[in-house]
């Protein structure tokens, strides 16, 4: 099962426009729940739209990521892997690219707290609003999406989180070691 999630983990590191149709799909889906009324063209033209600031800011995002890797994906996927797993590169070269990586995903993940409340907030509002507005099914729908969402955010974040501060303290102690040498 782990080697299973480790190819698919590759193969959508190395395929940007795979993670892309997927998650415009899954978009495509939950309006199509939330909306039953529409169709699925009209629902599928309505998430790309709205999510084409989304998949710039992904794109951008990929670039830089790519750049701190030594400007592959491949660089990239390896050093998601070895991140994932807990794995210190040796090679000095390596090394130096996983802590501009790491310190990049810090960087950005700086508010990560305060977003997760707005986050909360906000799907709160919205269930609100669609217990008012809309059938059982449906607020129930949104309630449980969103309780969901949250708490697989909340957790996967955390995660990363403390795989980011460990690596960056793995790194800075061998540089600290080596500088004695």
């Amino acid at each position: 099962m782990r080697q299973a999630v480790e190819r698919v983990n590759t193969f959508l590191g190395k395929h940007l426009w795979v993670q892309v149709a997927l998650s415009l799909l899954v978009a495509c889906v939950v309006v199509l729940l939330l909306s039953p009324e529409r169709s699925i063209a009209s629902a599928l033209l309505y998430v790309v739209f709205a999510s084409v600031g989304g998949v710039g800011v992904m794109l951008v995002v990929r670039r830089r990521e790519k750049r701190a890797a030594g400007g592959s994906v491949d660089g990239l996927v390896s050093l998601d892997r070895k991140l994932r797993r807990g794995e210190v590169p040796t090679a000095p070269q390596e090394r130096q690219a996983m802590r501009d990586l790491v310190e990049q995903r810090l960087h950005r993940s700086r508010h990560r707290v305060a977003a997760q409340v707005v986050l909360a907030v906000m799907f709160c509002a919205v269930v609100v609003l669609t217990a008012l507005t809309a059938s059982l099914p449906q607020a129930l729908g949104m309630g449980l999406f969103a309780g969901v969402f949250l708490g697989w955010l909340v957790l996967y974040g955390n995660r990363q989180h403390r795989r980011l501060r460990a690596m960056r303290t793995e790194l800075t102690a061998e540089a600290a070691q080596d500088r004695r040498r």
